[in-house]
C-alpha cells in the first residue's frame, strides 16, 4: 500500500539536475515546493491506473517505474520506462485527458506529486519550463512513432537486442560495471518488445551461447555491447 514519506526539498534534491525542473529559478521551485507530497510505492504497486483523470504532475525521485497499456488481447504491453528525475503523466494532464497508460513500481519508489494548479501556475510563470516541456511532448511523440516503425519492420532479435541496450541506457549498471541496473521477468521483456515469452526466453539463450550477455535469475550482464548493437541494427 502507497504510504507518505519525507518530502525532500526541491532545491536540496540530488536528483533534480536530471530533470526538466534543473533550471528553474528559486522563486518557482518553492511555489512547487509548497503543497507538494511525497508517496513510497512497493514494488508491484500501481502508480495510477489507465482511465483515471489526472490530479498531480508525478516525478520519480527515487526508483524505477514502468508504464504500460493494456492491449485488446488483455496483455500489458510497456510503453516506456521511467527512471528518477523523470515526470510522469504531463500529456494527460496538459491535454485534459486521461490516463493513456498504467504506471506500475519495477521497485520500491517514490514518487512526488504536484498539484495540477501548481504546476501550470509555474509553467505560466517559467517560458523556459514551458519550452521544456514541448520538448518532453515532442521527443514522447517521436518515440512513439519510431516504435511503431521498428514493430513493423524489425526481427524480434533485433527488437530484444535494442530492448537490452534501452535497459542500459535508461537505468545504467550495477556496481560490478556489467550487469543491468534493473531486473525485468521474461514477461516483462516480452511485453516491452510485444513478443511472446517464449520467444525472449529462446533468444535469451541464444544470446548467451553467444557471449553476447550472461543470465542470473533476472539479472542480465552485459559481456558484448558491440555485438548487441549489431544486431539491434541501430546507431551507437
Amino acid at each position: 500500500m502507497k504510504t507518505a514519506v519525507t518530502v525532500p526539498d526541491c532545491n536540496d534534491c540530488e536528483v533534480r539536475e536530471g530533470s526538466v525542473f534543473s533550471e528553474l529559478p528559486m522563486m518557482e521551485l518553492n511555489i512547487i515546493n509548497t503543497g507538494k507530497q511525497c508517496r513510497h510505492y512497493q514494488k508491484g504497486e500501481v502508480v495510477f491506473s489507465e482511465g483515471m483523470y489526472p490530479s498531480h504532475l508525478l516525478c520519480i525521485h527515487h526508483g524505477k517505474i514502468k508504464l504500460q497499456k493494456l492491449g485488446s488481447d488483455g496483455r500489458d504491453q510497456i510503453i516506456r520506462l521511467a527512471k528518477q528525475g523523470d515526470i510522469m503523466g504531463y500529456r494527460a494532464l496538459l491535454s485534459g485527458e486521461a490516463y493513456y497508460t498504467s504506471a506500475v513500481a519495477l521497485e520500491d519508489s517514490s514518487v512526488c506529486s504536484i498539484p495540477k494548479e501548481t504546476f501550470f501556475e509555474v509553467v505560466r510563470m517559467d517560458s523556459r519550463l514551458a519550452f521544456d516541456m514541448m520538448q518532453l511532448l515532442s521527443t514522447e511523440l517521436r518515440h512513439a512513432q519510431m516504435k511503431v516503425v521498428e514493430m513493423a519492420q524489425k526481427s524480434v532479435k533485433e527488437r530484444l537486442a535494442e530492448g537490452l541496450l534501452i535497459l542500459y541506457q535508461t537505468y545504467g549498471l550495477q556496481n560490478d560495471k556489467k550487469t543491468l541496473a534493473v531486473m525485468l521477468s521474461r514477461e516483462e521483456l516480452a511485453t516491452m518488445i510485444g513478443t511472446a515469452t517464449e520467444t525472449v526466453i529462446r533468444l535469451l539463450a541464444e544470446f548467451k551461447k553467444k557471449n553476447y550477455v550472461d543470465i542470473r535469475g533476472r539479472n542480465i550482464k552485459i559481456l558484448n555491447y558491440g555485438a548487441l548493437l549489431k544486431t539491434a541494427n541501430v546507431d551507437d
